[in-house]
């Protein structure tokens, strides 16, 4: 490849032109074999207005890969083998995993379960036991009173018996002291009656009774 220059270029680099003169043109020469003719390029600004042109109308073959036909296989080969990824994981990794917490949870529930259940069934064997033992407890209370209150009876009645047996007994001594007492007076009485039937008839005749004679009158009276 081989790069010229114009002599405008070279007479406007020597002199003492201003900024704002013309910009230079430089051309490019491409020496093609065969073709015997050069291709000479555009000014800058033409090649700064066909990238302008292309910025604003892009090629037909650009876009998104995702969206090109011509990217789908690779695509589907690499969603194949990432399902397969994930499908092995899930499979050999996660799965057993989650089945395993899964299993180790429903072996404790139920483990919990029949713990509770065992100790429901034991609780009510012991409040049965309890509730029987209670029942007893109560018989064998209400046996107790009874046979204490028929002791009691039992007693209270001896006792009662041996009282009144005493009290008999010293109410017949009583009577029998009574009706000696009784005797003795009435004995008295008769010689008190005598003495003083004698005094009254003695008062009253001048004279007194004999003993004979005070004897039948008191037994006639």
């Amino acid at each position: 490849m081989t790069t010229a220059t114009s002599p405008e270029a070279i007479s406007a680099a020597s002199g003492s032109a201003s900024f704002s003169a013309a910009p230079a043109v430089t051309t490019v020469a491409t020496l093609v074999p065969g073709s015997g003719a050069a291709s000479v390029s555009a000014s800058p600004a033409s090649a700064a207005a066909s990238a302008t042109a292309s910025a604003e109308h892009p090629a037909k073959d650009g876009g998104l890969p995702q969206l090109r036909t011509e990217y789908w296989g690779g695509q589907i080969v690499w969603l194949l083998v990432i399902f397969a990824v994930f499908f092995l994981l899930i499979d050999r990794v996660f799965a057993p995993r989650l089945r395993k917490v899964i299993d180790t949870r429903g072996s404790t529930i139920a483990e919990d379960l029949a713990n509770a259940r065992a100790n429901r069934d034991e609780a009510e064997a012991q409040a049965r036991d309890a509730a029987a033992e209670m029942a007893e407890a109560h018989a064998a209370a209400r046996r107790l009173a009874a046979e204490s209150t028929a002791r009691s009876n039992a007693e209270i009645a001896a006792v009662q018996a041996a009282e009144d047996a005493k009290l008999n007994q010293r109410l017949g001594e009583a009577e029998t002291r009574i009706r000696a007492a009784r005797d003795e007076a009435m004995s008295h009485v008769k010689d008190i009656a005598g003495e003083t039937a004698s005094e009254l008839v003695a008062k009253l005749t001048g004279k007194a009774p004999t003993a004979a004679s005070l004897k039948s009158a008191l037994a006639k009276g």
